[in-house]
């Protein structure tokens, strides 16, 4: 991985921490913060929802902002915002302070995924989206992990928070010491950047992208309560699991960009989500068990992080002009999943119990491979009218039709039709 790569990877480590480490001390947070472990789920949704729904405006309102300009500034908030939180007096500015930490990872995410694509050659965008999204399967690796062990040995989840604030100011310090000039993308108003929703092509793949991290998160907001057969309760014995479960999502992430290059998008995805949805639907038996709950952990992190880049690199081969507006797309529509699931998660509890929210995700995920499916129906039909030199995906911005990995992307998902 060169230094540019690296140093955005950085970055997306330090906002992953934060989407994930929430879950491994909810239990406490909530009896700190006196409210029920349902309701503290909120402050995931807080988080995620303000990022899903700011991140299209945000790359609106700072497109002509120097990249290096836009990275320190976005995570000044998102330090600020996890400040806040570790002080935070009572539930209601716990709250607020996971919103305000939202808005620094809607500016910083979808710029990062952008730049990866902007700095690789086209024949290797896939490797260089899934270069730095190791940035953010790493941080479920060692990031909530460490988090998680941080506030059980400390018995404070407020010393969790702290920690997530460090890892923001060292992302801050390498992109100020370390990022080269990246180009400024051109500007982009926000009904520009919300029209590719009218695409029945993006419409389907990002519907995909909302039930699959809806169905995958239902499980993840309430992990604690979820495993807790499995780890008899201990908070250490949680983060070894996460780690094992961060570990398999580095795997899948890396892995996907080399499969995604040979094989093309649809064999990737689809088998991610078939796997997922299964592995999810037997969770109320394998997570009873610490052998088990291994198992299933790697399976989930493998198949769930596998999907992230070849749903992204789908979107940009879509339409490769808009790349920057999609790949924005891609990372709200993770996060609307993000924010949805702790309210269906809460809802599965009182109406199941927590070890059923294995069958409660699978639903939504199987729901997800459907629309992956209708996602490729279309894109086949829509290539069929266009011309062979633009396939699919429409020209570039210098009119000579997609390249070659865009091209053989088509020519995959020709060739794998029925």
């Amino acid at each position: 991985m060169n230094r540019s790569l690296l140093v955005l990877a950085a970055g997306m480590f330090a906002i992953g921490t934060d989407s994930f480490v929430i879950a491994g001390i909810l239990p406490d947070a909530a009896h700190s913060l006196g409210v029920p472990v349902g309701t503290a789920g909120w402050l995931l949704t807080a988080y995620a929802f303000t990022y899903a729904v700011l991140g299209p405006v945000m790359a609106a309102l700072t497109t002509r902002w120097p990249r290096r300009t836009l990275f320190l500034t976005g995570f000044a908030v998102f330090t600020a915002g996890n400040l806040a939180t570790a002080f935070a007096p009572g539930f209601e500015v716990a709250m607020v302070a996971r919103a305000l930490a939202g808005i620094g990872g809607a500016m910083v995410s979808p710029a990062t995924v952008a730049a990866a694509a902007a700095l690789a050659p086209p024949e290797r965008r896939g490797r260089a989206i899934a270069a730095v999204m190791t940035g953010l399967s790493a941080a479920t690796a060692l990031g909530a992990p460490i988090g998680t062990a941080i506030g059980s040995l400390t018995g404070d989840w407020r010393a969790t928070m702290l920690f997530v604030s460090a890892l923001g100011v060292l992302a801050a310090a390498g992109i100020a010491l370390l990022l080269p000039p990246i180009s400024t993308p051109p500007s982009v108003p926000l009904r520009t950047r919300v029209a590719p929703l009218a695409d029945r092509r993006i419409g389907l793949i990002l519907l995909t992208t909302l039930l699959v991290y809806t169905g995958l998160y239902t499980v993840y907001s309430f992990i604690g309560e979820s495993l807790d057969r499995a780890t008899g309760g201990s908070g250490t014995t949680l983060a070894a699991l996460l780690f094992v479960w961060g570990l398999a999502a580095t795997v899948g992430t890396l892995g996907s960009g080399r499969l995604l290059d040979r094989f093309g998008s649809r064999r990737i995805i689809n088998a991610s989500i078939a796997i997922a949805a299964v592995d999810f639907a037997l969770l109320p038996w394998t997570s009873a068990h610490l052998p088990s709950a291994i198992a299933a952990l790697v399976v989930w992190g493998v198949c769930g992080w596998g999907l992230v880049t070849p749903q992204t690199h789908r979107l940009i081969t879509a339409m490769p002009t808009a790349a920057p507006v999609l790949t924005g797309l891609a990372s709200a529509m993770i996060y609307v999943g993000v924010s949805i699931a702790p309210l269906v998660g809460q809802t599965g509890m009182a109406w199941f119990g927590a070890y059923w929210l294995g069958p409660v995700g699978a639903a939504f995920i199987a729901l997800g491979l459907g629309a992956a499916e209708a996602a490729h129906s279309v894109i086949h039909r829509h290539a069929r009218r266009s011309e062979p030199t633009a396939h699919e995906y429409g020209p570039t911005p210098s009119g000579r039709g997609v390249g070659p990995s865009f091209g053989s992307e088509v020519s995959r998902e020709r060739r794998s039709s029925p």
